[in-house]
């Protein structure tokens, strides 16, 4: 990159799960997995889980693409979409994993984010498989809900969400290699009215909260009559409230907060 590379970005988070997001569609942002993974770089970079770039879209208000930590370019995000709505009003979003749509009310914000996908080789698995108990195990994990929202999740329901390693079962099952995109994990406790929540994020690891994990969770506890809709899901780092019915988008609601503006140089990453 060459030639006076310093662009403005958007530190924002959707209940920890944290984004640096650049406004591309006036003047155009080329993003690499390199620089990508720079640029999340907590010591070195702007630190952040995802990294987001708004595009222009012909099929939306605009387009989001999406880096996670490691670099990787993933298809949707369930938190940056809710922030992307904050910050520029948008009401539909283009994302590779599908459209969403979404509008702002008061301190939260409402995204659809579209039907969820139970079929194997829509989440996809590298084989076929029962996605609604997949025949499979990983320590104390097993059994799990395979579905896509946008993104690939498996869904665990455990009786104590908190005692799971995570950080040792995540990278191993992130990277099994019947997940042919790698796999989002989330181990979920049914308690009272709500769930509780931890997710591995592939790309990214342990977050805060995840959008579409909570989602997927919501959808695989309705789905499979644990709970009713609407549900509230809550996460280390706060509570979503998702609702969902068959043949319908998944709606998510919660908050998205806007932390501060910077200017970077892109060319001290080059």
């Amino acid at each position: 990159m060459r030639g006076g590379m310093r662009r403005t970005f958007h530190k924002m988070h959707g209940l920890g799960n944290d984004f640096a997001i650049f406004d591309a569609r006036e003047e155009p942002l080329a993003m690499s997995e390199p620089l990508a993974q720079a640029l999340a770089d907590r010591r070195t970079g702007i630190g952040c889980d995802q990294l987001i770039v708004l595009e222009s879209s012909l099929k939306a208000d605009l387009r989001m693409r999406i880096w996670n930590h490691d670099g990787g370019e993933v298809e949707s995000c369930g938190n940056a979409s809710r922030c992307v709505v904050a910050l520029t009003g948008a009401l539909s979003i283009e994302t590779d994993g599908g459209l969403v749509s979404g509008a702002a009310d008061g301190s939260e914000v409402e995204v659809a984010i579209g039907e969820p996908h139970f079929g194997w080789e829509e989440v996809p698995l590298a084989y076929a498989m029962d996605t609604a108990a997949l025949p499979m195990a990983w320590g104390e994990l097993e059994k799990p809900m395979a579905l896509s929202v946008g993104n690939p999740h498996l869904v665990f329901f455990v009786e104590n969400s908190a005692s799971i390693p995570l950080d040792g079962l995540g990278p191993l099952i992130e990277h099994d290699p019947a997940f042919p995109d790698r796999i989002n994990i989330n181990v979920a406790e049914l308690g009272g009215s709500c769930i509780r929540l931890r997710t591995w994020e592939r790309g990214a690891g342990q977050t805060l909260a995840c959008g579409t994990g909570a989602c997927a969770t919501a959808v695989a506890a309705i789905a499979s009559s644990r709970a009713q809709s609407p549900v509230k899901v809550t996460m280390p780092g706060g509570s979503l409230t998702i609702a969902w019915q068959p043949g319908e988008p998944i709606r998510m609601r919660g908050a998205a907060t806007y932390v501060f503006k910077g200017e970077i140089d892109l060319e001290a990453f080059a």
